[in-house]
């Protein structure tokens, strides 16, 4: 992939430069900053996926949250009725979409896992 952002670069120094030994120079230079750039940027995204308990938790989190509105809905306001207990009902036609997405989304995953893409 550094190839292609590279050898454009490279071709401009065809136009530019004549001299053979600082044209090789400076591609070797170019390539060499071109590898530092993709190992700082390396070194970022490891820090960025450690990252703290609230940004690795927003799915699980989001999905507690649907659960626990569709256990409200679906057990424990029918089970509380016969007792004479009524307990509000949770709108879930919000989190249907939210819950099906990430449901969706974690399938499609699974589906390239099985297919092998991304590896």
């Amino acid at each position: 992939m550094l190839k292609d952002l590279i050898n454009p670069v490279a071709g401009l120094l065809d136009k530019f430069v004549e001299d053979k030994d600082q044209k090789a120079m400076l591609a070797h230079e170019i390539a060499t900053m071109a590898d530092k750039q993709v190992m700082a940027q390396l070194e970022i995204n490891k820090e960025d996926a450690k990252g703290n308990w609230f940004q690795s938790s927003w799915r699980p989190l989001t999905a507690y949250v649907c659960l626990t509105g569709f256990v409200m809905n679906y057990l424990v306001s029918p089970l509380a009725a016969p007792f004479g207990v009524v307990i509000p009902q949770v709108d879930v036609s919000m989190m249907i979409p939210i819950l099906t997405g990430m449901l969706g989304l974690a399938g499609l995953r699974s589906y390239e896992r099985v297919k092998s893409v991304g590896k």
